[in-house]
């Protein structure tokens, strides 16, 4: 096993921190005891020609939320979901064709909300062979893989700014290549780089 898988490893047994799209926006009054709709996202670990990579979409861009972003495959809770880990591995069955019996589950970090009102669990899963990845018609434009230890370091964040509801807001990003990887997925990413044990 890796060094990253390792650590990783690790931080999920200490769970890590809560975090939010508003993480870098002290100014941002969020509402007391608003309503926040469970979901989850599967972050999956395989092993690459150079180290382990990690499996990010390309949301279509003919999305109404989101469209063109850089994301986990991931989604809402079902009913018929029996958790969020569920709910993670049958999203990732249907938006890029992961079999089910190839993720080995090594836990979640703490959830993430989301400005569209999800509070998002994490859940990181090691890929235990490879597959053909299929993406999801209408909902998922490409699925590509970018290094983990490229995610995983810290140097590679840069904070940046847009307008965003008349105010400018300030958000994680960590670009690869012709990949922008931005908003809530960096801004998990980077939670899970800051809880990783120091080497």
């Amino acid at each position: 096993m890796s060094d990253l898988i390792s650590r990783t490893c690790a931080a999920l047994a200490r769970g890590g921190d809560a975090s939010s799209d508003f993480d870098l926006n002290p100014d941002v009054s969020l509402v007391a005891g608003r309503r926040l709709r469970p979901a989850a996202v599967l972050a999956p670990i395989i092993a690459g020609r150079d180290g382990y990579d990690l499996i990010l979409t390309k949301r279509s861009s003919a999305l109404k939320h989101h469209p063109g972003q850089i994301a986990f495959p991931g989604g809402k809770q079902d009913e018929g979901d029996e958790n969020l880990i569920a709910t993670a591995l049958r999203e990732a069955h249907e938006e890029i064709g992961l079999p089910l019996d190839h993720a080995e589950v090594l836990g979640t970090f703490a959830p993430h909300e989301t400005v569209t009102a999800f509070t998002v669990t994490p859940v990181i899963a090691l890929i235990t062979q490879e597959f053909q990845a299929v993406p999801e018609a209408g909902e998922v434009a490409e699925v590509f893989r970018v290094p983990l230890a490229h995610v995983l370091d810290p140097s590679n964040y840069v904070v940046e700014s847009r307008r965003w509801r008349g105010h400018r807001r300030s958000y994680y990003a960590v670009p690869y290549g012709p990949y922008y990887i931005w908003g809530a997925t960096a801004r998990i990413l980077r939670g899970w780089t800051d809880a990783l044990p120091k080497i």
